[in-house]
C-alpha cells in the first residue's frame, strides 16, 4: 500500500529554460544538477519539495531514445513519472501483480504500467 509521494519526474525538451522557469516563476531551485545520467539517456535535475527528502526531478533526453526521450517523442512535455513510498518493494510489487496490475521490472527498479494507472506511469520506491 503506497504511503506518500516520493517524487515526481517532469520530462522537458531544455532542461536549463525548465529549470529557469521552475525557479522564476515557481520560486523552486535545484540542489542538484543539471547532471548527465548516461545509463538512464538523460540529463536531470533536482528540485526539492520540503524538508522530507521528496522531491521534483526535472529530465531532458540526452539524445534519441530512451525511456525520456521516447516519451518526449510521443506525448512532449509533461509529467514521465509518480514514485510512490511503500514500505516494503516486494511485498508491495507481489500484491499489485496479484491484484492484476502490470508490472516493469528495470533493473532493482519496479514500475507499474502506465495503462493500469490511466495514463500515467508509477514507480515504487521502498521508503521506511
Amino acid at each position: 500500500m503506497p504511503k506518500w509521494i516520493d517524487h515526481i519526474v517532469v520530462r522537458v525538451n531544455d532542461i536549463n529554460a525548465a529549470l529557469k522557469d521552475y525557479e522564476d516563476k515557481l520560486g523552486m531551485k535545484a540542489s542538484k544538477g543539471p547532471d548527465e545520467v548516461p545509463h538512464l539517456d538523460m540529463t536531470r535535475a533536482i528540485l526539492p519539495l520540503g524538508d522530507e527528502g521528496r522531491f521534483i526531478e526535472i529530465a531532458e533526453p540526452l539524445g534519441e531514445g530512451g525511456a525520456i526521450g521516447n516519451a518526449l517523442e510521443k506525448y512532449g512535455e509533461g509529467v514521465h513519472l509518480v514514485a510512490l513510498a511503500v514500505d516494503d518493494l516486494a511485498e508491495a510489487k507481489e500484491e499489485m501483480k496479484a491484484n492484476g496490475a502490470r508490472i516493469i521490472e528495470a533493473g532493482t527498479q519496479v514500475f507499474i504500467h502506465p495503462r493500469d494507472g490511466h495514463g500515467v506511469m508509477y514507480q515504487l520506491i521502498e521508503r521506511k
